[in-house]
């Protein structure tokens, strides 16, 4: 048998709360769960989510991975994989 009085309580029905309004229940040691972002107003799952390149910082990792084209990859070379079908 576990130990008695050594668990906190269960609240198998705890009220997530978000901008004052409850969004959902859920289990939980705490009888209500504040919280600033649910899935409900986040960007990513409302699909408002933007992307900023700034500075062009996408298309530098893109082009430093070679994840341009399938046509024009490069290896770790500098050898493109047009190249290397050919020498083979």
């Amino acid at each position: 048998m576990p130990k008695s009085d050594i668990h906190p309580t269960w609240y198998p029905e705890a009220k997530v709360i978000c901008n004052g309004e409850v969004v959902m229940t859920t289990g939980s040691t705490q009888p209500e769960i504040h919280v600033d972002v649910w899935s409900g107003n986040h960007p990513f799952f409302t699909g408002t989510q933007k992307i900023l390149d700034t500075e062009g910082r996408v298309d530098r990792f893109m082009r430093k991975y070679g994840m341009n084209s399938p046509d024009n990859q490069t290896d770790a070379k500098g050898k493109s994989n047009k190249e290397d079908k050919q020498d083979s």
